[in-house]
């Protein structure tokens, strides 16, 4: 079993290629050209390791840990995207009106913002959840919508830019900025921060006795209210907040690293291809790290490929559609095929036994 998620990976790869080459094929493109395009932006060089495969997955490194702490506890939370546009909103109001207030203390007061606003995006879901029984599925695409329109609506009026051409906020100051942690490149301590998370959530999931019940309420939530005595409502509603607060950090590592603005269009959707991310890691702290470099290699190459061979950046989400559904597939077939080799496999002679 412990071979299962490096097999899933590779297997990944495989169908990626295969896919990518195909559909290339078909659409009449050089397929060598652009697969050499694609490795190079993403592989291909320093800066193209650094400063663009390891910045893009930062953020899907930590939207996947808030999906797959969702997913893990039972709730169905597809709003990532808007809660990391809530937490880079909260950042950004933070670090543009808080220094005299905060001073030194600026640039965590602004990620702890960032925490606390997507996880405020998630009371309403959270509520309507447990009030009356609303599926979180729709309510956090909707809440997806709202963070978009809210921004939209944020920069072109009462945060935008003073001289009211350009529709963002002002720039954050560099006491603001999240450090530069490799000189000559763009990565930024925002790897530290996401790394943190990811080891801590695996702590909390595994050595606790809180990351037991959340496990118990996602696999069966009536069984852990009646034997584990768990208040499964309770608990879905507290994994529900933790899991907007990682994705609202998301948001105010990338106002704080990357943009250093706060504009239309701040996240690449990285709240969605968060899903792919957090089911490739099958859900567990540790293996998103691999999943999210794995998908932030597939974008940083797409932009090159884009770039370099004039290949549509759609050719990429489809093949990351097709990875989920791949995954999705696996995760339904893989019980019984463990099962299978179970019922299969030569018992074990006991001692003294014939």
């Amino acid at each position: 079993m412990r071979l299962l998620r490096p097999a899933a990976f590779l297997a990944a790869a495989v169908l990626l290629v295969v896919l990518l080459a195909s559909a290339l094929s078909l659409g009449g493109y050089d397929v060598s050209n652009a697969l050499r395009a694609m490795i190079r932006g993403a592989l291909g060089s320093r800066d193209a390791l650094l400063s663009f495969t390891l910045v893009r997955s930062i953020p899907l490194m930590l939207t996947g840990l808030a999906v797959a702490v969702a997913f893990r506890g039972g709730v169905l939370n597809i709003g990532a995207e808007g809660q990391l546009i809530a937490g880079a909103t909260g950042a950004a109001a933070v670090a543009l009106h808080g220094e005299a207030t905060f001073g030194r203390l600026l640039l965590p007061v602004a990620l702890l913002g960032a925490a606390l606003s997507g996880a405020a995006w998630t009371v309403v879901p959270a509520w309507l959840r447990r009030r009356f029984g609303i599926l979180e599925v729709i309510s956090t695409i909707m809440m997806n919508f709202l963070a978009v329109n809210l921004v939209s609506f944020l920069v072109r009026g009462p945060m935008q830019e003073p001289s009211r051409i350009y529709p963002q906020s002002l720039s954050l100051a560099e006491s603001v900025r999240l450090p530069v942690i490799i000189s000559d490149s763009r990565l930024h301590a925002g790897l530290v921060i996401a790394l943190l998370a990811a080891l801590l959530l695996w702590i909390l999931e595994t050595r606790s006795v809180v990351g037991f019940r959340v496990r118990a309420v996602g696999a069966n939530p009536l069984a852990a209210r009646s034997a584990g005595r768990v208040d499964a409502a309770a608990l879905s509603s507290w994994v529900f907040l933790l899991s907007g607060a990682i994705a609202g950090l998301a948001g105010g590592v990338e106002v704080s690293g990357v943009t250093f603005a706060l504009y239309e269009n701040v996240s690449a959707g990285y709240g969605y291809t968060a899903i792919a991310v957090a089911l490739l890691g099958g859900l567990r702290p540790l293996w998103i790290i691999p999943s999210a470099l794995f998908f932030g290699a597939l974008e940083a190459g797409a932009t090159a490929m884009q770039r370099d061979a004039a290949v549509p950046a759609g050719f990429v989400a489809f093949i990351e559609a097709v990875i989920i559904l791949a995954v999705l597939s696996w995760q339904a077939v893989a019980p019984r095929v463990d099962a299978r080799i179970r019922r299969l496999a030569p018992a074990t002679p006991t001692v003294g036994g014939t």
